[in-house]
């Protein structure tokens, strides 16, 4: 009888020790699914402010063009110059030149440029290629358009570009 009474005591203490101990992960895998779904609502948050704060919309004389924008500091640099008229030059056949004005942060390397890029180059001019060219620039972005698209608007001489906030 006092071995029954001592196993039914074991017994109880080990359910309720059990018990506790199950409570802690539930609450412990409950609190790191939580803390997961926060990172993942933060990250997301965060990229679409990014993308937010990236959107600029580029005209070239009066033809809005689409651009694919780069995320790195000189774009969120141009941005906070919004809105900004850049009258452009012809230079070697194959691209459109012109002064922002004012330097911007720079993380130049070493590219060979296709038709539709924009760049950075000294710092403070913007560079559109219709063309190809291989030198050290900053990159900004690409405008989405074919070779043949970006030829017409370039290559008949000098353009004036219209960058604003989308």
């Amino acid at each position: 009888m006092i071995k029954c009474k001592i196993l039914g005591v074991a017994g109880l203490t080990m359910l309720l020790l059990l018990s506790g101990c199950l409570a802690n992960q539930t609450t412990d895998t409950t609190s790191v699914v939580e803390s997961h779904e926060k990172a993942v609502e933060n990250n997301m948050s965060v990229k679409l402010e990014q993308n937010k704060e990236m959107t600029m919309k580029l005209m070239i004389d009066n033809a809005v063009v689409p651009v694919s924008w780069e995320q790195n500091p000189s774009t969120e640099e141009l941005k906070k110059m919004l809105p900004l008229t850049i009258n452009m030059s012809m230079y070697g056949g194959f691209e459109q030149v012109g002064s922002i004005g004012h330097s911007l942060t720079r993380n130049d390397k070493q590219t060979t440029t296709q038709y539709g890029d924009i760049v950075l180059y000294a710092g403070d001019k913007i560079v559109i290629f219709y063309g190809s060219n291989s030198w050290s620039y900053t990159r900004l972005g690409h405008i989405d358009l074919s070779q043949s698209e970006m030829t017409d608007l370039l290559s008949h001489g000098n353009v004036t570009i219209r960058i604003t906030e989308k």
